[in-house]
């Protein structure tokens, strides 16, 4: 309104009628600003509601936008070409591989573990019977050797005593019986003598003993004379100066006051001054066997040679 006041005095335009013009410009203008407040009142209700109605249609093709995206990755997944899809694939052959490659190494230390199992268990079987089958060698060739042994010394003892072992036969003369003389019953209680001699003496003795014999039957006899050493009584025997109490009871043996057993360490010692270091490998009823340690070589000893004292038993440490 003032600018319009303004213009109209520029031109000298009367006040009067610049006063109804301005009057009717006011009345216009407050007309104008009245409707223009309805319209826009009248244009946001318009407004709202058509953005309502757009609200509704974005929503609507949002919902039908993600649907169609859903639809597709199913296709795509269905095809097998969903990126996620792969993905995860990828990851789980990964893992696949990992365990196929884990469970190769295991059945690879499993296998290398049997394998030396097996080896070991193998060598241990051959050795043991290595070990059982040399046992089994030394332990028939000690008793062929000792058999050989015995044979030995009796075929000397049969060379050496042939003449006084030869028997001959008794001649006798029989008479002719009588008629009232009864028949002659043969004598039953006589029982028939042992095929087997038991020796209470050692090998090497009684082959001396039998040499000594045989030269004495073999030298020429000469006239004895009453100062000649032949015609002199012999000597009697000197008897053994110790005594010592021996015997087998259970398995062991009973010895100078002492137990012995089988497998433990001692020294044999014997009338030769020798003294040897032995392990009783075994006790029999009326012997016993040692093993020497020098040559592993196994020796009877009788219990008469330990009780005449041929043969002397110290104990020793097993060291």
């Amino acid at each position: 309104m003032f600018k319009k006041r303004v213009y109209f005095d520029l031109f000298n335009i009367p006040s009067m009628f610049v006063k109804v013009v301005g009057i009717s410009v006011i009345f216009d203008r407050a007309n104008a600003e009245t409707h223009s407040k309805y319209t826009e009142d009248a244009s946001e209700t318009d407004l709202a509601k058509h953005d309502e109605d757009d609200y509704v249609e974005i929503k609507e093709q949002m919902y039908q936008d993600k649907l169609a995206s859903l639809k597709r990755q199913l296709t795509q997944l269905q095809e097998g070409t969903l990126q996620e899809y792969q993905k995860r694939m990828k990851k789980l052959d990964q893992q696949y591989k990992e365990r196929l490659r884990n469970a190769d190494l295991f059945l690879q230390l499993e296998t290398e573990q049997v394998e030396r199992n097996y080896i070991k268990e193998k060598k241990a079987a051959v050795k043991e019977f290595d070990d059982k089958k040399v046992e089994l060698k030394e332990n028939l060739i000690a008793e062929l050797e000792e058999k050989k042994k015995m044979i030995e010394n009796e075929k000397l003892t049969m060379e050496l005593t042939g003449d006084s072992m030869e028997v001959k036969p008794i001649m006798t003369r029989k008479l002719r019986r009588r008629p009232n003389d009864p028949v002659p019953i043969p004598d039953k209680r006589r029982k028939p003598a042992p095929a087997q001699l038991n020796y209470l003496l050692t090998e090497e003795q009684i082959t001396e003993d039998l040499r000594t014999l045989n030269k004495q039957l073999k030298s020429p006899k000469r006239p004895a004379s009453p100062s000649s050493p032949d015609h002199m009584p012999a000597a009697p025997m000197e008897a053994p100066s110790q005594r010592y109490e021996a015997r087998i009871e259970e398995g062991k043996l009973y010895y100078d006051k002492r137990w012995y057993h089988r497998s433990q360490a001692i020294y044999l010692e014997s009338k030769e001054n020798t003294k040897i270091s032995c392990v009783i490998s075994s006790v029999g009823t009326n012997e016993i066997w040692v093993r020497k340690t020098s040559d592993s070589t196994k020796m009877r000893i009788y219990l008469g040679q330990l009780q005449r004292g041929a043969f002397v038993i110290r104990r020793r440490s097993a060291a």
